[in-house]
Formats: structure tokens, C-alpha cells, sequence
């Protein structure tokens, strides 16, 4: 029988944006990039110190982010004229590609603000395409229920279901896999060589293997999962994609394939050119 966790680990503490308090999952020294992933971070609290400052303007090139809201409301502003709310459930997906300048702020004053970014690479060929963006609210992601579960396909192909968030060139598949207490559900492999679960909320077995909230798993590309959740009920992040196998060289919000491509993003921005 194969082993179908290749390693496990748990986020650590971060900062980011104007002092926004958060998890840095991938992309901190237990767990560096994860080809094609370069960082997810979730952030969790109900206490508006730790979030209300938000992400004021800042630039971004080289890669796609994803924002996905499991409660509270986040407005997205860039350089290109487009704006919108992320609210609970949704999602936002934004290619930096050449460069994008944007700004993301909380939309409320009080409350739970809790959710993910993922940061996703972008092969050498596509870096320096034109920037886009786009808001898929709760009802545009595919839905698949169970028994006792239920599956949002946020982006890729899983059981009928397509997310509206594609990436062909790595197959990138980001499931929420929601449980009631000790139900299951199967995530049959599809084969992708990078392939990630992250518990939220709860506990689960995976393939009869104890994984607990806050702790994310490194898998095998070839196993199906069997999840099952606890005696409480439990949420579950599944991302999987193929690795680009490009060399990663990343500057704060710039990740390109070289230091002298960050160098050359650098004096773009700083001569107001990252966006032409």
C-alpha cells in the first residue's frame, strides 16, 4: 500500500499589508513553494485590529492570486478600473501577469473576516501578458452535494462539477470539501504531480491518516482520498496542480524567473511603467 502523506505541517504567524494578521501556510521555512504554488495564507479573526487595515496599494507581477472568502466581505480595486467584493463564499482570481497595482480592503467593521489567498506561478511564456481580473460570487462556483458533504469547485473539474477559475497549463484543481460530522466523501486522483489538503476547521482521516485543523498535508499524485470527518464537522482545502519546473526567483510581490527580471519589474514600477 502507498504512502498517501508524503509530510505534514502546520502555518506560522505572518504580517502582511498595512499589519493584517494571518497564517503563512506555503511559503514560510517548514514549506517553501510548492511548484505551482508559491504561498497560501489564511487569514482568521474576529477582532478588526487584526484586520481592518487591509491591503492598501501595492504591485504584483509574474503570477495569479486567488482570493477565496469564507466569511466577511473584501472589496478589490487595481490599476486597470476594476472593482469588486469578494463576499462569504466567493471567490476573486487576478492575473498580475506584466504588472497590476491593486488594493484590497475589508468591506466591514466587525465580524469574522476569514479566508485564503494563493499565490499560483505563471510559466515563463505567459509573465508578461496583458494583467486581467475577475469576481465569481457564491452561486457561480459549481456546488456538488452528498450525503452529510458537500464539494465547491472553485476552480478546475471534479464529479461534473467545473470551477470557474481555470488553468489549463498546470491543471490546477482548489476544492472546499465541507463535512457534517463523521460523514465522507472520496476526491478521486487525477494524477497532478503537486497535490495539497489543508484542514480549516475540525479534523479528518484521510485514507484512515489524522489530520487536524491547521494542519496541511503534502500527498502522493496517485491515491484517491478518503475523507472522513471527526465527531464535529470539518472543512477541507484540496489544491492540486502540475509543476512548471521553472526556475523561482520571487522579490516580495514579484516572482519572474531570474534576478535580473526582478530587477528590470523593480525599475518598472518605480518609473510608474509596471502596468503599460
Amino acid at each position: 500500500m502507498s504512502q498517501v502523506i508524503l509530510s505534514r505541517h502546520r502555518g506560522m504567524p505572518a504580517q502582511d499589508g498595512a499589519g493584517v494578521k494571518l497564517t503563512r501556510i506555503v511559503n514560510q521555512p517548514s514549506l517553501r513553494h510548492q511548484d505551482p504554488f508559491l504561498m497560501l495564507d489564511e487569514f482568521r479573526s474576529d477582532n478588526p485590529n487584526d484586520y481592518i487595515a487591509g491591503f492598501p496599494p501595492h504591485p504584483h507581477r509574474g503570477f495569479v492570486t486567488l482570493t477565496y472568502m469564507l466569511a466577511g466581505r473584501m472589496e478589490h480595486k487595481d490599476s486597470n478600473g476594476n472593482t469588486g467584493v469578494v463576499e462569504s463564499g466567493g471567490a476573486q482570481w487576478m492575473k498580475a501577469a506584466r504588472g497590476i497595482i491593486h488594493a484590497e480592503m475589508p468591506k466591514q467593521e466587525d465580524g469574522l473576516m476569514w479566508g485564503f489567498q494563493l499565490w499560483i506561478n505563471l510559466p515563463a511564456a505567459r509573465k508578461m501578458e496583458a494583467a486581467d481580473w475577475a469576481d465569481y460570487p457564491q452561486d457561480k462556483l459549481a456546488h456538488i452535494d452528498y450525503e452529510k458533504a458537500q464539494v465547491r469547485v472553485i476552480a478546475g473539474e471534479f464529479d461534473g462539477g467545473i470551477g470557474p477559475i481555470q488553468q489549463p497549463e498546470q491543471r490546477f484543481l482548489m476544492l472546499d470539501a465541507r463535512l457534517e460530522p463523521n460523514a465522507k466523501v472520496t476526491i478521486p486522483s487525477q494524477q497532478q504531480k503537486t497535490r495539497l489538503a489543508y484542514v480549516y476547521a475540525g479534523g479528518v482521516t484521510i485514507n484512515e491518516s489524522a489530520v487536524a485543523r491547521g494542519e496541511l498535508v503534502r500527498l502522493n499524485d496517485t491515491d484517491d482520498l478518503h475523507i472522513v470527518a471527526a465527531e464535529g464537522s470539518a472543512g477541507v482545502i484540496i489544491l492540486a496542480g502540475e509543476p512548471i519546473g521553472e526556475p523561482i526567483a520571487q522579490y516580495g510581490p514579484f516572482v519572474m524567473n531570474s534576478q535580473a527580471e526582478i530587477e528590470q519589474a523593480l525599475r518598472d514600477y518605480q518609473a510608474g511603467k509596471l502596468t503599460a
